[in-house]
């Protein structure tokens, strides 16, 4: 089903109508808040669906419907902040329930972000021709939140994958390959073998131990131990591919955990993702250069 679909019959019934529906077209998240009317990102600025404020009750029935009525068994996603409906990612905001300093889940819900995946299959191939050129290296993509780093990993992984290397995705939140039923529903090519729900850190060395891969693949790297795991990996001669919240190479190394990886040389390249008026470009480079 596509994802804006699907995010549309999880919303209230009062915005079930075509007219809803046309408006939000070409939508890239659509945001609940108490209080406030229905409002959707679309080129990168917030606009408002006319009609009444939003109550708790109906974000709380929103997620309802995205976990088939069974919220308490999206507990340990929520305690990051998201839940996850096939593929769809929707954040979560509200009153949190703290149990020995950590966030356990929410007694009320304030917001909600249903983020609007998009498959933009073949945007990436002549940055494949480029990277292939140069040969497999540790890559990170980058731009701000928002400016398209997991569907340009995404076409990026089919091209590698389709030109028959063994590519080994860590799909931590499912918004990559979306899997129902042990089958990706974006296309991935035909060698591609997918970790879903699992760590990036305990994926990345599931996949180096028992898959013999030659590339792995992850969404966002933020944390101390996907350093420690993508150490691991390259130390073996696999090539790792990756995204980072950053506008270009300067801004990256602003950033304490990008700046140690690049201090040590974990990644070589960048593929820098720009946002103009006529869509989105792609600049592969080398880091340092």
């Amino acid at each position: 089903m596509d994802k804006t679909e699907l995010a549309l019959r999880l919303l209230p019934p009062r915005y079930q109508d075509a007219r809803c529906r046309a408006l939000c077209a070409g939508a890239e998240e659509l945001r609940l808040r108490v209080g406030q009317p229905l409002t959707l990102l679309r080129a990168g600025r917030e606009e408002m669906i006319p009609g009444a404020p939003l109550g708790e009750e109906e974000l709380r029935r929103t997620l309802e419907k995205a976990t088939g009525a069974s919220l308490h068994t999206a507990a340990d996603s929520l305690a990051h902040g998201y839940i996850d409906c096939q593929g769809l990612r929707i954040g979560v905001c509200g009153t949190g329930v703290v149990q020995e300093g950590k966030l356990r889940g929410f007694r009320a819900f304030s917001s909600l972000a249903l983020r609007l995946p998009r498959e933009c299959r073949g945007v990436c191939e002549p940055l494949w021709r480029q990277m292939r050129a140069e040969g497999l290296e540790n890559t990170l993509l980058l731009s701000p939140p928002g400016g398209g780093k997991t569907t340009a990993l995404r076409d990026l992984i089919r091209c590698a994958s389709e030109d028959g290397v063994r590519v080994g995705l860590v799909d931590e939140r499912g918004e990559i390959a979306a899997v129902e039923n042990g089958a990706p529903q974006y296309a991935l090519g035909a060698h591609c073998d997918v970790l879903s729900g699992v760590s990036k850190a305990e994926g990345a060395m599931m996949l180096l131990r028992g898959m013999n891969v030659q590339l792995i693949a992850m969404d966002e790297i933020t944390r101390e131990s996907d350093m420690e795991a993508i150490r691991s990996v390259t130390g073996c001669g696999v090539a790792v591919w990756a995204t980072a919240h950053a506008a270009d190479e300067q801004d990256l190394r602003r950033r304490g955990v990008y700046r140690r990886m690049l201090e040590e040389g974990l990644f070589r390249a960048c593929v820098v993702i720009h946002a103009g008026k006529e869509g989105r470009s792609y600049c592969w480079k080398r880091l340092g250069s």
